[in-house]
């Protein structure tokens, strides 16, 4: 059949009509004063999600993968070593991109399901009397296990530590959906991409570079050309890229933000923060616990929900996909198979949230987990009830 249900997986996230309008657009001449019109709108955009007044953006066809690649080719040497928690898949893959690299990785590992150690961080960092690590690298939200990491924490880390390194943070799925603030945070190097916060089809990696960070290009070593920000910064000075844009997804990232910013960033990241609750309502409903091991780690935009031990959560999430058509996402790494996970992240409602939860506990049910159909979505209907009241009154 043709899928007409949302989808509950953290990326790519449903997309808006107009949005997916936006992306079908005529053929148009990237070199004419036409393309600068989206382009200009688009970088100014970007940058209002991003929390920034400096740094400098740039736009790529890539995916965040691609976003990673950018952050580090442009700003660091072989042999060059960086610092980064392994407590994710998303951490991991980071992690192997810089050895790939030729870069030394201080690796921090911890459990899936914490966030990355700010203070584990600052006594490494305070140990590093040579100053031989070059960046810190962080994944905001860990989309494998629903962890939510502290940015502002662990920037002052870093400061405590009297260390120059740099702070590069993949928001791939908070970036548009979590509240992200760049310059207030110390951010150096941002990473994130179309396909999540921006409800847009994949193809587009979003970086942004602190003013200190792009005065690294002009010393970094290791090899460069697709993702050479320097080129890209030279074409934007004249409205233009160096080589060909993808500009159907550059007009949707023009409206993508448009629509951000007329809902209001802040009423963004509370609808995210609703849902999210709502989910884990569900979950508690269902007897069921997160793989975030604390609240205060929650992410707002996926919870990855263990299952009991001997069950294969998979089954989950293949079985909802072929008796229900819905989508939800599998464990990854080394929580394969002990979790799913339900995306809560970009163009969602209360209303869409409540389809999903029902549709997995209909799942669980058929596969004969003990949840009682209807208990979860009852528990997230008293807390979207509640939340609307709450905020129809302080708005009275």
């Amino acid at each position: 059949m043709h899928m007409q249900n949302p989808v509950f997986i953290p990326g790519p996230t449903n997309i808006p009509e107009v949005l997916r309008k936006a992306v079908d657009m005529p053929t148009l001449d990237h070199r004419s004063s036409l393309f600068g019109d989206i382009l200009a709108p688009a970088l100014a955009g970007s940058k209002q999600v991003l929390k920034t007044e400096t740094a400098d953006c740039f736009i790529l066809p890539a995916t965040g993968t691609g976003g990673w690649e950018t952050a580090i080719c442009n700003t660091l040497s072989p042999g060059d070593a960086v610092l980064a928690a392994r407590h994710g898949m998303f951490s991991h893959r980071w992690i192997d991109m810089c050895r790939r690299h030729q870069l030394s990785v201080e690796k921090v590992d911890g459990r899936w399901g914490t966030a990355a150690p700010a203070d584990r961080f600052e006594e490494i960092l305070a140990g590093d009397k040579a100053h031989r690590i070059k960046a810190v690298l962080v994944t905001h939200n860990e989309t494998a296990t629903g962890v939510r990491s502290n940015i502002r924490e662990i920037r002052t880390a870093i400061d405590r530590a009297r260390h120059p390194a740099f702070l590069f943070v993949d928001g791939v799925s908070s970036i548009g959906s979590m509240d992200f603030r760049m310059d207030e945070w110390g951010v150096d190097v941002a990473v994130t991409g179309s396909q999540k916060g921006f409800m847009l089809p994949a193809g587009l990696a979003i970086v942004a570079f602190s003013q200190r960070a792009m005065e690294a290009t002009a010393r970094a070593k290791l090899p460069r050309a697709f993702f050479d920000i320097r080129d890209m910064a030279k074409s934007y000075a004249s409205g233009g890229y160096p080589y060909t844009p993808t500009v159907g997804l550059l007009n949707g990232l023009k409206v993508s933000t448009e629509l951000l910013l007329a809902e209001g960033l802040d009423s963004v990241f509370a609808r995210h923060r609703r849902i999210a609750t709502g989910v884990r309502a569900a979950v508690a409903a269902w007897g069921f616990r997160l793989c975030a091991e604390e609240p205060s780690i929650y992410s707002e935009t996926v919870s990855a929900i263990r299952t009991p031990e001997g069950f294969d959560a998979t089954s989950i999430v293949t079985h909802a996909s072929r008796k229900y058509d819905v989508a939800f996402g599998v464990g990854l790494g080394d929580v394969a198979g002990k979790v799913f996970r339900i995306g809560h992240i970009g163009s969602l409602t209360d209303v869409m949230a409540l389809s999903g939860i029902a549709a997995a506990e209909m799942a669980m049910v058929d596969l004969g987990l003990k949840v009682d159909l209807g208990s979860g979505v009852s528990a997230a209907q008293d807390v979207y009830r509640m939340a609307h009241d709450t905020e129809a009154l302080a708005a009275a």
